[in-house]
């Protein structure tokens, strides 16, 4: 076999991981996992305006978002805990997925059957158990796709993952405001409950991952065990206290162990990942708009391309992760998101043009999709499948949380330098990220074994 043919039977084997059963159901998860989320936001939002809700009230109607901020308070409950009878039925993973779905649909119908005009309270307690479903059915599908398939399948998982999540963001925003214009709000909600049923299906076919003792985490709780004095202890208090040992702090020593002396800068790469995109998109449509670019032009630009791009470059991402392995994917995304901020500088300095806007949205959105895909690949393969859901948790809610707060200041920048500087800082925030994934490359290759 020649060199080229080679090269090309391993491309093939890589982008055949898209035919593998466990990754095509990642699609329907993403499905069920981004379906609930703007039904609690922006759709809500929508329904709360035409019930003539004041602004203040909806303003306080987003905090029911805090819940998907915090759900590492109950991950280990998840990881640790069995819930009867759907474990014993459909497994560790399987039941809880199973029953955040449920809890879903059944806050879902809730919210559909409340008139915001007579009794509010009662819809936000709905919507707020739709928020705490939906994050824990975040928790409970990011532990499966880690546990059930390889390291080098995670980019692929990720991938269609996105697609599903992105499909059901339609269905649940355009999809919704079109169907309530045709109908009611009442009539709307119901259906994305029954639209859940997508996600319940997947549960009931879908394998449980394989859950084998680990002695190293084994040992590691009865040293903790034993270092707080808890051990061979009879009463309530101490079985307690060493439940807490095990699913609580475990994960986070195990953590530090593990990754020893790269801990710190591991968190600060999950940290600091995100900085330039996250940053740059809060003054993207305040950008657009000031370019002279209609609310049209942008739906359209944005939505059809950035849909498609987005979906071509997490696809790419899952391909290149089976092809090279995480890290030098990793690397590609964080040096292409922060490249692609110099074309928003081009764009702030040329004529406006509905061609320029979309060939610079094309490239951020593909950019940003092969980022994201080898991004998760990577945090999957820093989890201890022993303390997949808690350790998962927390990496997820430390790469958004960072990003979030510097983004806060992306107007200061804006008002004093202008949109060409503002994107010339963005791109500069993606610096540490090339920098710390180039560190790790050089590290040995099995420095980050996650059992």
């Amino acid at each position: 076999m020649s060199p080229a043919e080679s090269q090309a039977g391993r491309w093939r084997t890589a982008l055949s991981v898209y035919t593998r059963p466990r990754v095509v159901g990642m699609v329907f998860l993403g499905f069920s996992a981004g379906l609930p989320f703007l039904l609690v936001f922006t759709t809500l939002s929508a329904w709360l305006t035409e019930a003539q809700i004041s602004r203040t009230t909806i303003g306080f109607f987003s905090w029911v978002g805090i819940t998907y901020s915090i759900k590492v308070f109950w991950a280990p409950v998840i990881d640790r805990l069995p819930l009867p009878p759907l474990t014993p039925i459909f497994g560790k993973r399987r039941g809880w997925m199973l029953a955040a779905q449920i809890t879903i649909a059944i806050g879902l119908t809730g919210m559909a059957l409340t008139s915001p005009g007579n009794n509010l309270t009662q819809l936000a307690l709905f919507a707020l158990l739709v928020a705490f479903g939906s994050a824990t059915q975040d928790i409970t599908i990011d532990a499966w796709r880690i546990e059930v398939v390889e390291r080098d399948m995670q980019g692929a998982m990720a991938a269609t993952y996105v697609l599903g999540y992105r499909l059901a963001l339609l269905t649940a925003g355009a999809g919704a405001l079109h169907l309530a214009e045709l109908t009611n709000w009442s009539l709307t909600y119901i259906i994305m409950a029954g639209l859940m049923g997508v996600g319940m299906l997947t549960t009931l076919i879908i394998p449980e991952p394989l859950h084998p003792a680990n002695p190293r985490t084994q040992i590691l709780e009865s040293r903790l065990e034993s270092s707080i004095g808890v051990t061979g202890k009879p009463g309530l208090a101490a079985r307690i206290t060493a439940w807490f040992a095990d699913a609580v702090i475990s994960p986070f020593v195990e953590f530090f162990e593990r990754t020893g002396r790269l801990a710190v800068l591991i968190l600060l790469l999950i940290g600091c990942y995100k900085l330039s995109d996250i940053t740059m998109g809060v003054m993207a449509n305040p950008f657009y708009l000031d370019l002279g670019f209609t609310k049209a032009d942008i739906a359209n630009v944005t939505k059809i391309f950035g849909f498609f791009m987005t979906i071509a470059g997490a696809g790419l991402g899952g391909i290149l992760v089976v092809r090279f392995g995480i890290l030098r994917p990793l690397l590609a995304g964080a040096v292409l998101v922060a490249a692609t901020n110099l074309l928003f500088v081009w764009l702030a300095v040329s004529e406006p043009s509905l061609f320029h806007l979309a060939v610079v949205v094309s490239a951020d959105n593909l950019s940003g999709g092969l980022a994201t895909s080898a991004f998760i690949a990577w945090l999957s393969s820093l989890t201890n499948t022993s303390y997949t859901a808690t350790q998962y948790a927390l990496f997820s809610s430390l790469m958004t949380l960072p990003a979030k707060f510097i983004g806060g200041f992306a107007g200061i920048v804006v008002d004093t330098s202008g949109y060409a500087s503002f994107f010339l800082y963005a791109g500069l925030l993606g610096i540490p990220a090339i920098l710390l994934v180039t560190y790790l490359l050089q590290q040995p290759a099995n420095i980050l074994r996650r059992n």
